[in-house]
């Protein structure tokens, strides 16, 4: 009976690394934190709790991450780790989240707001290239040049435009103050308003 460590060893490294994840630009980053623990008062003295982690996060090149993956012990479902996957994925602004027991492999697309289950984990190339096709970005190098903006970010900058634009219907550029500085975006991306449009839709 294998425990999240076994599954880990045995099956997701090896898997991630045939897909080609483990191949420069690509990186694969193991027990990776990414938030600090919530800060609480023990004997009138403040303590930090543990901070959220992701067993795997998978990215395309250094500054651009594009999934996460949520390992499971053998005896447990695959299914049980796919939702802290998905809270995993929106936090940290991935459009792609999976889960696994060593045996399956649910995928949620956050787009499509699909649950499949795969055989394989799907290479670089191949989430970038979905990524695309329903963004209708066509040039490349754009894409490469800055992360993009999960659903989620997408919601909120769809919600704010029209109040920027009420604010300050002249402008070319969005009010500094208003410039996303969520996970995914942050440093690079700007909320100009001509990206926005073709991100967006």
């Amino acid at each position: 009976m294998n425990t999240e460590a076994d599954t880990c060893r045995i099956f997701v490294t090896p898997r991630l690394q045939a897909a080609g994840w483990d191949n420069a630009p690509h990186a694969i980053h193991e027990q990776r934190s990414f938030t600090d623990g919530r800060v609480v008062f023990v004997g009138g003295q403040p303590r930090r709790g543990r901070g959220k982690r992701t067993d795997y996060l998978l990215r395309y090149r250094p500054d651009v991450a594009l999934a996460g993956v949520e390992a499971k012990a053998s005896y447990l479902r695959a299914e049980d780790g796919l939702q802290q996957a998905k809270d995993d994925a929106e936090i940290l602004g991935l459009n792609f989240a999976y889960a696994t027991n060593g045996a399956k492999i649910p995928e949620f697309d956050f787009f499509e707001g699909l649950e499949p289950v795969i055989e394989a984990f799907p290479t670089p190339a191949e989430l970038m290239t979905r990524q695309h096709i329903v963004l209708g970005l066509t040039d490349h190098t754009l894409a490469y040049e800055m992360p993009v903006p999960s659903p989620p970010v997408q919601k909120l900058v769809a919600l704010l435009m029209p109040k920027v634009s009420a604010i300050a219907p002249t402008k070319p550029r969005l009010p500094p103050m208003l410039t996303c500085c969520c996970p995914p975006c942050s440093p690079r991306y700007s909320t100009d308003r001509k990206h926005l449009t073709r991100m967006m839709g």
